[in-house]
């Protein structure tokens, strides 16, 4: 998941940008600027952790008519029994293509390091994201901790391998959306969602019984059951979906021995677009609906971007949305890993956006100072 887009700032600052310290400073920026700026002195100095508010009995509504899928499912009752049935599925849990089984109800951690107790590392208005999702008011995301794909040049292993968080209540986090909503951002956006779906859909019960409108954005990495994404069906408004690796191979090496990411990633992309259909914005701006695909080039044609441009080009519509993304940083464990231990080149990112185009590809968001010499200086 990207922190801020580079071309948010002026050159002068994209030296500070090419570390990870820098990323990680510069991406928290807008979210305190907007923390500070609609909370008193006192729940400052506590960090402007929404604690007060976590237990608020309604909230205010969106300024948008749009009425998100998952209200119907509420009212009757279906949301509630999906989560409830999902909940069972952690006895013996199957909720990631690990399938690793472990009895996460009696507080066994699984594969993705998580049992039955929901953990949390953040919540707050992200301005990083993609325009459409950020507007002015900012996607209201939500930092779930651990995940089940590992990739070892995570940017926020942190709270994705090293389970940074707090462990909270569906009361709690039902309470955050609301949260989010009643200081106007535009959605409610969930990071790295797979491990945790039973508690995600019932707090969304809960928070859709408090007065939540909002839409529902699934930002995952795309290693996602097809099975469990029919449980999302008429819940989720927008996928934000990574689209990693092409080859098996490169998926086995970089994220933890998950060869089968692939393959499960394009019938993952399939069922989403099947839901949502193809992302385009409102007239206001905003995005309420639809599929928006991420795709991160790596360096040495690593990801099989390509590859991954030419399948979206033939199975799904021209105009699906697509982020191709630039902002690539050697973090975690990547300098042990000599094809991936260095940023992308302007060559390489131009190389993409070029065979995106040709593919007749028209629904592209393309990050426009990697493609001028000046604006990134040495990295031809």
């Amino acid at each position: 998941m990207k922190i801020f887009p580079e071309s948010a700032f002026e050159p002068g600052r994209r030296r500070f940008l090419k570390t990870g310290l820098g990323c990680l400073v510069v991406g928290w920026l807008g979210p305190l600027r907007t923390l500070l700026g609609k909370f008193p002195e006192s729940e400052r100095k506590n960090g402007a952790s929404f604690s007060a508010n976590l237990h608020n009995k309604g909230a205010d509504m969106p300024e948008s008519n749009f009425e998100p899928a998952y209200l119907k499912l509420h009212q009757s009752g279906e949301l509630k029994r999906r989560g409830e049935e999902l909940w069972q599925v952690m006895k013996k849990c199957r909720l990631c293509p690990r399938e690793c089984e472990k009895d996460r109800l009696a507080r066994i951690k699984g594969d993705c390091q998580s049992n039955d107790r929901l953990k949390i590392s953040a919540f707050h208005p992200h301005f990083g994201e993609e325009r459409p999702l950020v507007g002015s008011g900012g996607s209201g995301t939500i930092f779930l901790s651990n995940c089940s794909l590992k990739c070892v040049c995570c940017i926020n292993w942190e709270i994705s391998q090293g389970g940074s968080g707090r462990f909270r209540t569906l009361e709690e986090m039902a309470g955050m959306m609301l949260e989010l909503q009643r200081i106007g951002c535009h959605n409610i956006n969930l990071v790295t969602p797979t491990h945790f779906l039973p508690h995600i859909l019932l707090a969304l019960d809960m928070a859709a019984a408090r007065g939540l409108k909002l839409p529902i954005v699934y930002n995952t990495h795309s290693w996602e059951k097809e099975e469990m994404l029919k449980y999302l069906d008429g819940v989720v408004d927008i996928y934000l979906a990574d689209f990693k690796y092409w080859q098996a191979s490169v998926a086995s090496r970089l994220s933890s021995g998950a060869g089968s990411y692939p393959e499960i990633a394009r019938k993952a992309m399939l069922e989403m677009n099947r839901q949502v259909g193809v992302a385009h914005p409102a007239a206001n701006g905003l995005m309420y609906r639809g599929l928006m695909i991420r795709h991160l080039v790596l360096p040495n044609r690593m990801a099989g971007s390509k590859e991954i441009l030419s399948w979206i080009a033939e199975n799904l519509p021209k105009d699906t949305y697509i982020n191709i993304m630039s902002q690539y940083q050697p973090v975690y464990k990547a300098h042990q890993y000599p094809q991936i231990a260095r940023r992308i080149t302007r060559a390489e990112y131009k190389e993409v956006v070029e065979w995106a185009k040709s593919l007749g590809l028209t629904n592209l968001d393309i990050q426009g100072p990697w493609l001028e010499k000046s604006a990134i200086g040495e990295r031809r």
